[in-house]
């Protein structure tokens, strides 16, 4: 017979608990030491454009001609334009304009993306050769002379210049979510699924909309660098947002005659769109790498 003495010396083992895809995921991107640092640059430029009013030393239009083209300097650490505003407000202002694109432009791809592809992917038949017709149409027209057509047509304005850079952003995400449907729905576990009368919308929701979006969330960081490419050539043309607002491309537009003289002005907002669009890329590319689920 155990004595209570031994039962109390006998190890108690506890079953391991399995790691998912999304723990895996994370762990090897917090592994990619230039994907953190890419990631850290993103939430930087996210929390100035969050805190702007309190980050910025003044507003972006106040005034002041008397110090009208100054250099960088210990006062003004990146100058001050004709008007003699201060170039860092107007910069750290502007992260406002092309972040907000970049999140509205790939939340409207994802709303009307993820739908339209599923439902393609998981009927096929009439309804998928319909929605892919639809997909190829709107494919024909390419996104930025298109938005510069609409805009030309619409006038500028930050709320146009969301509809018209979402009218076709969400083509690619369809067509990667139909692809993703069309191969999961005659995976083993879906097929239980059916065979035992689960309703369509749950296994739509339970089984495979889980399970493919992996591709998605990569799809949608690297779509947040041509949002804001996107936005940037609008305002460069001169058909973005409407002044005094700042945007990072419309600065390098209007500070770009005075390249020769005051380098300074063009050259730091089109630093913060490289630099932008360097980190949401090297992001996307880590996460591409960290979803893989054949990395090791």
């Amino acid at each position: 017979m155990t004595t209570a003495a031994e039962a109390r010396a006998v190890p108690v083992s506890f079953p391991r608990r399995e790691r998912t895809l999304w723990v895996d995921a994370a762990r090897r991107f917090a592994r990619n030491k230039l994907s953190m640092v890419a990631l850290f640059l993103a939430l930087a430029l996210i929390i100035m454009a969050l805190f702007a009013p309190w980050l910025a030393p003044t507003h972006y239009d106040d005034q002041n001609y008397s110090v009208s083209w100054q250099r960088p300097s210990a006062q003004f650490p990146l100058g001050t334009d004709p008007f003699g505003r201060d170039l860092l407000s107007r910069i750290i202002y502007g992260a406002r304009i092309s972040l907000s694109v970049a999140l509205v432009v790939n939340l409207v791809s994802f709303v009307v993306g993820m739908p339209i592809g599923a439902l393609a992917g998981w009927y096929g038949g009439a309804i998928d050769y319909v929605l892919m017709r639809l997909v190829d149409l709107m494919s024909a027209f390419p996104t930025l002379l298109f938005a510069l057509l609409m805009l030309s047509t619409i006038g500028g304005g930050l709320f146009n210049i969301y509809l018209a850079l979402s009218i076709t952003s969400w083509i690619g995400i369809a067509r990667l979510i139909r692809g993703q449907f069309l191969s999961l729905r005659e995976q083993d576990y879906v097929l239980a699924a059916r065979a035992t009368g689960t309703p369509t919308w749950r296994i739509l929701l339970r089984h495979l909309t889980p399970n493919a979006l992996a591709p998605v969330i990569v799809s949608l960081t690297l779509g947040i660098p041509a949002a804001i490419m996107g936005e940037a050539g609008l305002s460069f043309l001169g058909i973005g947002v409407d002044p005094p607002t700042p945007s990072w491309g419309k600065m390098v537009s209007e500070y770009l005659p005075y390249i020769q003289t005051n380098w300074y002005l063009s050259t730091f907002p089109a630093i913060m769109i490289a630099l932008t669009m360097y980190a949401f890329t090297l992001m996307g590319d880590g996460l591409q790498d960290a979803l893989n689920p054949q990395a090791k």
